[in-house]
């Protein structure tokens, strides 16, 4: 993959210098925001990651290579072209080969940063078991990603329109622990409550980058050998956050249009996000871009706290 790998100057000089570096996924500015807030939403989680003194790194696909670190113009593409693809673990080689142009999920930039030698990303939410996975078998690749990939996702939980108490069980199964941040509990997106309680709580930036060093290891310590994941899970900033019963009844309505619909496969998550924006008029919207800003700043934090390897 090293081949198809392409490294942002300043990034690959930051990391080089062990200085702190941030992964951002694409898939939000190209798939899971309206134009023009997911340009705007990009530029304040890159800003929200400088000001806390790390440096940015957006992923995307491009002309054939993995980009980690897209420049400002390469990101206002992402934001306005029609036919960007949605690049998780299983498109990647198809759409490197194409050289179409693709936004990477939480899985495709684990991968990434991995490749790139990023310890810490910050997203919205991650993906996980999809209501009536039982019958559809749909589960998100993040998943196994977490797994197999040793980076710190900074996410307000999982996207609520997911069966959350699935999506922990197979966590737990495959050995990623999912960490609260200041909080004993599961975050649900949008809402800060799920009624999930976590064994795992941190209250500092501190306490989060040393789980890193015990799970991975680091330039001063070894390990615990696992090459999992880990989950830190930060509650949606209280001011925009919504009611988690308020919450599931837009799902409810949102699920049974999309049922209707006959939306299958990728398209469900955006079809969901976009139908529970349009039935809460716009609330989600407001949480769903203020929780991505909260988990950038923490996401550059925790890298912060975790380069200084003390």
């Amino acid at each position: 993959m090293e081949k198809f790998l392409a490294v942002r100057e300043d990034v690959a000089a930051a990391i080089a210098a062990g200085q702190p570096v941030v992964a951002l996924e694409s898939t939000v500015i190209a798939h899971g925001l309206p134009r023009p807030l997911n340009l705007q939403t990009a530029q304040a989680m890159e800003a929200a990651v400088r000001e806390v003194g790390a440096t940015p790194a957006t992923v995307g696909v491009l002309n054939g290579r993995l980009v980690v670190g897209l420049t400002p113009q390469q990101i206002a593409l992402l934001s306005e072209a029609e036919n960007v693809a949605k690049v998780s673990r299983a498109d990647l080689a198809a759409i490197l080969a194409s050289g179409r142009p693709g936004a990477t999920t939480v899985s495709g930039t684990m991968i990434a940063a991995e490749l790139a030698g990023i310890p810490v990303f910050a997203t919205g939410g991650i993906g996980g078991v999809h209501r009536g996975a039982e019958n559809s078998m749909d589960i998100s690749a993040d998943l196994t990603e977490l797994a197999r990939t040793p980076v710190a996702v900074v996410c307000a939980g999982a996207k609520s329109i997911l069966d959350l108490p699935r999506t922990l069980e197979v966590l737990e199964t495959f050995g990623v622990p999912v960490v609260g941040y200041a909080t004993n509990e599961f975050p649900a997106f949008y809402s800060r409550e799920s009624g999930l309680q976590l064994v795992h709580r941190v209250e500092t930036p501190d306490e989060a980058a040393k789980i890193m060093r015990a799970q991975w290891g680091s330039a001063k310590c070894a390990g615990t050998g696992t090459k999992a994941g880990i989950v830190f899970a930060n509650p949606a900033p209280r001011e925009s956050a919504l009611p988690h019963g308020e919450m599931e009844a837009f799902i409810a309505a949102a699920l049974r249009a999309a049922e209707k619909a006959g939306v299958r496969g990728k398209d469900v998550t955006p079809y969901l996000l976009q139908e529970v924006a349009r039935l809460s008029g716009g609330k989600t919207l407001n949480a769903n871009t203020a929780l991505l800003v909260a988990n950038a700043t923490l996401a550059g934090q925790i890298s912060v706290s975790y380069s200084s390897g003390s």
